[in-house]
């Protein structure tokens, strides 16, 4: 059977069912799922997988085994009650594998008070389907679970082994998702990840890491204020080094990709900002919560460097912080940057087969947003990143594009014919 016929097939029942695939991306909309929070939309996940005749696994992430692979800091939450959910289809190891991973996580979604209609409603209207998720990324999870089921449905199997991955806690970069799927031995010669990308292909991917900036001040009565020290004024000179540098990084670091699809190829985000404790007192401390991209192939270690440097010097310039200087703290998010090979098999045979399904070019991209992907390399996996359009992603009214989650269904289930090889 030739690529066309054999496109054909797969992409009739993919039509016939478009409404089903509605109706099951707003029945998992509608189940909250905020990282730490992911058990119940898990268990719908799995009884989908269930329907695959697939080998379904559900497993928690073991903090010790992370923690041997990963220099990411603890999860903030605890593992149980928050399974990954693994479905695996069985081939034979002379073919080629390949895994389709997502994420069941959100972003929290206050002002709740603000959004047209519930975050969790799953509402379509015309080609919208709105909730938080619905694009980042649920949209992804049912994209890669019809793609197999509707090839299954035609008749046809892999010869590879076909991997389905529903993870945790992508949005807080925790390694209880992705990373635990990889150490307990879920690999491929293939990787799709189909986060929202408009149908574009991502290649690269920042890293991002997240520090605090601490300032000490010397409290006094507000009738007397300038016989203190206002840790709000010493850490506004902070915050306009800070925002400097972010504009400085922008002028010297680039990647093609990542600046094709943000403008930028690097941004500094000064995110909270919390002072004092009353307004008739000099305001005893100030601290900042910011985030800091850096693109592939820049080191980790010189971006830090960078950071605490600049604060140094901006500190040491000032009469109270040159004796008290300030506390930098690096947490929560620390991720690498990540970038893919274009020349690799993967990334050729997916961009030849998304230009045959899609009929137009399919452009190359990269993300100032971290990714799972960033812990691909690590175990020498080959990735790449390709899904649906919408928007408002971690905004109010998020949506996703319905007529584009189908177009993203056909690529991937027509790929797993090309990738895995298929028989009848």
């Amino acid at each position: 059977m030739n690529k066309g016929s054999l496109d054909a097939d797969i992409h009739r029942i993919i039509d016939e069912r478009k409404h089903e695939i509605a109706r099951t991306l707003s029945e998992l909309v509608r189940i909250p799922s905020r990282t730490g929070e992911e058990g119940p939309a898990q268990e719908y996940v799995k009884k989908l997988y269930d329907s695959l005749g697939a080998d379904v696994r559900s497993f928690e992430a073991n903090d010790g085994k992370i923690r041997k692979h990963s220099r990411l800091p603890p999860s903030l939450f605890s593992f149980k009650g928050r399974p990954n959910v693994v479905a695996v289809l069985k081939g034979k190891p002379s073919a080629r594998s390949l895994i389709l991973n997502g994420h069941v996580d959100v972003v929290p979604v206050e002002p709740e008070s603000s959004w047209s209609a519930s975050p969790w409603s799953g509402k379509i209207k015309g080609d919208r389907l709105y909730g938080r998720g619905s694009c980042d990324m649920k949209a992804g999870l049912i994209i890669n679970y019809y793609a197999l089921k509707c090839l299954l449905d035609a008749g046809l199997t892999p010869e590879g082994t076909l991997t389905l991955e529903s993870v945790i806690e992508e949005e807080s970069q925790g390694g209880g998702g992705t990373l635990a799927c990889l150490i307990e031995g879920y690999t491929a010669d293939g990787t799709v990840v189909t986060e929202p990308s408009g149908e574009t292909v991502e290649l690269a991917a920042s890293g991002v890491h997240w520090f605090r900036v601490k300032v000490k001040g010397n409290p006094a009565h507000a009738s007397m204020a300038q016989a203190g020290a206002n840790a709000i004024y010493k850490m506004n000179r902070l915050c306009d080094v800070i925002r400097q540098l972010g504009e400085t990084r922008a002028r010297e670091n680039h990647h093609p990709l990542i600046e094709r699809s943000a403008g930028r190829s690097c941004t500094l985000n000064i995110g909270r900002y919390r002072a004092g404790d009353w307004p008739s007192t000099v305001a005893a401390w100030a601290e900042l919560d910011c985030r800091i991209g850096h693109v592939p192939g820049e080191k980790t270690e010189h971006v830090r460097q960078q950071v605490e440097d600049t604060i140094s010097r901006a500190a040491d310039a000032d009469e109270w912080l040159k004796d008290h200087h300030p506390e930098i703290e690096w947490f929560g998010i620390q991720s690498e940057p990540w970038e893919q090979d274009p020349d690799h098999p993967l990334v050729k045979e997916f961009l030849s087969c998304a230009r045959r399904v899609l009929r137009r070019p399919i452009a190359i991209s990269g993300s100032t947003a971290c990714t799972d992907t960033q812990h691909m390399p690590n175990f020498k996996q080959p990735a790449l990143v390709f899904g649906p359009s919408g928007g408002n992603i971690h905004g109010l009214d998020e949506y996703v594009n319905l007529s584009s989650v189908i177009n993203c269904t056909r690529t991937v289930a027509s790929f797993i014919a090309d990738w895995c090889w298929v028989r009848s």
